[in-house]
């Protein structure tokens, strides 16, 4: 059974407070799964006042659009390949991650992603954490965190997983694909930004109309992106998608723009479902977005603009 260091309450949190400074982060994305992804590559690669891209990991996935995790890993590392350029970013490494998730009876699963996190981690001053963001499965983050427990001291995770505490049952992509990963994270009391799927980021809609009216044409990367919607469904007649992923971002951006509070970490039931204990360590629980001011600050950095 793996031992975590234990962060007492009073600095874990401060920890769960936004430092209010820029933050160093590294992306755990599924990049080929969705087309949110790409957005929210593009987000954080654009918001330099606010953070620093130090890494992208590609992260497993498995559905229709692969053959299985080490497929939708690959496929994800080669679309942030493909991304960076039209970007002019080329400078950021990019590592793969997990070919399959982690291991129900312990263990982590080896991948040049873990294991550059773990070294991050532990080059970082605990005062200055890595934000560890993540928008896919977290199998390469819950790998990390067991190859060397030390570092919940050193690192905050930004986690799109889960939907939001009033839903039915918490049967979320991200989460569903790797539950032990999930509770590797929520159990081993590293300090946890969650932002809820389902009734919480759910909130991000957007229409192809609006991606063609201020992205488009917005160079090489707003072509993209256009391209991508477009592709995402065969009829856009009074359609809307969400585009999830960026929630993360936004509230590394401006929290304002993601009001939250501290709540007890939750566990996972075997079905599914929420487990509310309140003896358990604080996280920090997203409960809403401000959908309008998150996309116009999207907008505005494609365009070359300030955030205002």
């Amino acid at each position: 059974m793996t031992t975590y260091p234990s962060i007492d309450a009073a600095r874990l949190t401060r920890r769960l407070q936004h430092p209010g400074q820029r933050i160093r982060m590294v992306l755990d994305t599924d990049t080929f799964n969705e087309i949110d992804d790409q957005f929210a590559v593009t987000y954080a690669l654009l918001s330099p006042d606010s953070v620093t891209v130090e890494a992208l990991y590609a992260a497993p996935f498995f559905n229709e659009l692969s053959t299985g995790p080490a497929d939708g890993m690959e496929k994800s590392y080669q679309e942030l390949l493909k991304i960076l350029p039209l970007l002019g970013k080329e400078n950021v490494p990019v590592y793969r991650g997990s070919t399959s998730y982690l291991p129900k009876d312990g263990g982590f699963v080896e991948s040049e992603a873990a294991r550059d996190l773990v070294e991050r981690a532990l080059a970082s001053d605990p005062e200055d954490p890595l934000y560890v963001v993540a928008i896919g499965a977290i199998t390469n983050v819950a790998s990390a965190i067991r190859m060397e427990p030390s570092i919940v001291e050193r690192i905050v995770v930004v986690w799109l997983g889960g939907h939001s505490f009033a839903w039915p049952d918490t049967k979320e992509f991200n989460l569903y694909q790797d539950v032990p990963a999930a509770r590797v994270v929520f159990d081993c009391g590293a300090p946890v930004v969650m932002v809820p799927c389902m009734g919480v980021a759910s909130h991000l809609h957007t229409s192809l109309s609006e991606i063609r009216d201020y992205v488009k044409d917005l160079g090489p990367i707003g072509e993209y992106l256009y391209e991508t919607y477009k592709n995402c469904a065969n009829d856009h007649f009074g359609y809307t998608r969400v585009i999830w992923d960026i929630s993360t971002i936004a509230w590394l951006v401006k929290p304002d723009w993601a009001p939250s509070y501290l709540a007890p970490s939750p566990r996972i039931s075997d079905d599914g479902r929420w487990i509310q204990d309140p003896t358990r360590h604080a996280i920090r629980y997203v409960y809403h977005l401000h959908r309008d001011a998150v996309f116009k600050d999207l907008f505005r950095k494609l365009g070359g603009e300030a955030s205002r």
